[in-house]
């Protein structure tokens, strides 16, 4: 029941929200407003999600996923790093159709998970990688791709 109350009220928030969606529970958002979900994908446990992410259809999201939008500047040596103000790394996320993100994932600044990718579980997304990558690692790094071992 909690989970179609969740699916309710996101209907009423996010930009657009496919069908069969799961929001679990302690996901937070932020406004909302500019969230796409597609079909048959969720929202994991305790999730920190963007406003402004594109979520594609048949996503699977293991608990505790956190986007980061912003990092701090630390360029310079004369000052100390917490007067250097922080630097805004954030666009958008998106999340091509039939990812699978795993457990306690961070996602840094704005990213894009192509088509058919599996993000290991305690990876630090740092950069983008092709379609069907298996990605793990801190930083992250392609382990391999899906297309070559076949399906």
């Amino acid at each position: 029941m909690a989970q179609k109350i969740r699916y309710i009220c996101c209907k009423n928030i996010f930009k657009k929200i496919g069908k069969n969606v799961n929001i679990e529970k302690g996901a937070w958002f932020g406004k909302g407003q500019d969230i796409v979900i597609g079909d048959n994908s969720g929202i994991g446990y305790n999730a920190h999600i963007l406003n402004n992410t594109i979520i594609g259809e048949n996503v699977m999201m293991g608990p505790n996923l956190y986007m980061l939008e912003s990092t701090h500047l630390f360029d310079r040596t004369d000052i100390p790093m917490i007067l250097q103000g922080k630097k805004e790394a954030r666009d958008q996320v998106v999340i091509g159709d039939d990812v699978w993100i795993g457990r306690d994932v961070m996602i840094i600044g704005s990213r894009e998970i192509k088509k058919g990718s599996i993000i290991g579980a305690r990876c630090l997304l740092t950069k983008n990688f092709p379609e069907y990558s298996v990605i793990g690692g801190n930083p992250s790094a392609l382990i391999r791709s899906r297309i070559e071992f076949g399906n």
